[in-house]
């Protein structure tokens, strides 16, 4: 009963994170694009296409920071502090990005949609959490069901939105503010009370020095952060560039792009749901077949007419729920003397940084053809579930000639 409620908290926390993230994208364009200006749509005389623009960008540079940052911090002051704190102040952000919208301050928006980001890059310390508490195959069905939650979030933020907005464009965001409150309120009930650190160290020197990016002095994890890299810039090619592809290729409106995005997302939770069961076969080898079939459906996408692509849009999301559950677990085996937290804000830094390089570079590639940056995420994805295969059988290597080493020492 106990790790179920762990579980749930997680998953809830998970699930309103990137329900936060997605709520604005129904709500934001018809205030830009609205005909009249105001102190809002045109902050500064600024053009309305440009405040867009940043209004949609600041919460993932917010979620790239604390995602880096969060995991680390948590492995020096305790996982329950960290998940009640940031739960209760994305809350806040929620609320006061509200009352931005109400009053019209775009300055105010553009700071409360960067903290509840920043606040919201907590999925790793959830992950780290899990890590900690859980063993074995419940530890891999919790990460999974996790990662369903976070896809799942993509998908119920735009239906909160537009199912809300008839009542006022703030009450979405009040109702995640809510919901984000008394979540905090199950995590200080779940999660037990950690001893207290004996360390010393201020949070900015915890911040500053422990950071994910540091574990890449360490030879594995710099290479487990190039494969993530070049997987993950496969995955974020397709998410980014899909839309676009259904609109050149089939003529797709918003409300036909939505159900698709529904098929995908439905097929990614279902597949978390059920994934994250004992095998036979080595994490890392199964995760390259995962990231091999991941890299064919965005190739698919790339080469297929509408039809075809859209089969692949929806079944993309089998591959790529298995190959997050796969990694998450084994780096939670593999890396744990490095800290869970770090560990884990390792990867979704990884794929925040992954999603920022291929949003630069597929908006030049996309001026000569849309299909140019699906292949290249392709290719991207397709060497690093190749260049996964020969890293198992070194790491097997390594791992046998240690103790050896160590007698010899």
């Amino acid at each position: 009963m106990k790790n179920m409620i762990l579980i749930t908290a997680a998953c809830l926390l998970g699930l309103l994170s990137t329900i936060g993230a997605s709520l604005p994208y129904p709500i934001l364009p018809p205030l830009f694009a609205a005909e009249s200006a105001n102190s809002f749509n045109h902050f500064l005389g600024l053009p309305s296409k440009l405040l867009f623009g940043l209004a949609l960008t600041i919460n993932p540079l917010g979620l790239l920071i604390g995602s880096a940052l969060l995991g680390p911090l948590s492995d020096r002051y305790g996982r329950r502090p960290l998940l009640l704190y940031t739960a209760i102040g994305a809350g806040i952000g929620h609320a006061i990005t509200a009352w931005a919208l109400l009053i019209q301050s775009y300055p105010l928006f553009i700071v409360a949609r960067f903290i509840t980001g920043l606040l919201e890059g907590n999925g790793s310390v959830a992950r780290a959490m899990l890590a900690d508490q859980l063993q074995g195959s419940l530890r891999l069905r919790a990460m999974s069901w996790l990662n369903g939650a976070f896809y799942l979030g993509w998908l119920v933020g735009p239906l909160l939105a537009g199912a809300t907005l008839h009542w006022g464009v703030t009450v979405p965001f009040w109702i995640a503010a809510i919901a984000l409150l008394l979540v905090a309120v199950l995590v200080a009930v779940a999660l037990p009370r950690e001893a207290p650190s004996l360390l010393r160290t201020s949070w900015w020197q915890v911040a500053r020095e422990r950071h994910s990016l540091n574990l890449l002095r360490h030879a594995d994890l710099r290479t487990l952060f190039v494969l993530q890299l070049a997987l993950t810039c496969g995955v974020a090619s397709f998410y980014e560039f899909y839309p676009l592809w259904l609109v050149e290729t089939g003529g797709y409106n918003a409300q036909q792009i939505a159900w698709v995005n529904v098929g995908l997302c439905g097929t990614m939770t279902l597949t978390s749901l059920l994934a994250g069961g004992p095998s036979l076969h080595a994490p890392l080898l199964r995760a390259s077949w995962y990231g091999g079939a991941v890299a064919l459906a965005v190739a698919t996408l790339a080469l297929g007419n509408i039809w075809v692509g859209i089969a692949a849009i929806v079944l993309f999301g089998i591959p790529n729920a298995l190959y997050n559950t796969v990694i998450q677990g084994w780096c939670a085996e593999r890396f744990s003397a490095h800290g869970q937290g770090a560990v884990m804000g390792l990867l979704s830094t990884t794929f925040c940084i992954a999603n920022i390089v291929v949003a630069l570079g597929g908006s030049l590639l996309i001026l000569l053809d849309t299909r140019l940056i699906l292949i290249v995420g392709a290719l991207s994805a397709a060497w690093s579930a190749w260049r996964m295969r020969s890293w198992r059988l070194q790491l097997a290597l390594d791992d046998a000639q240690k103790p050896v080493l160590e007698a010899a020492a």
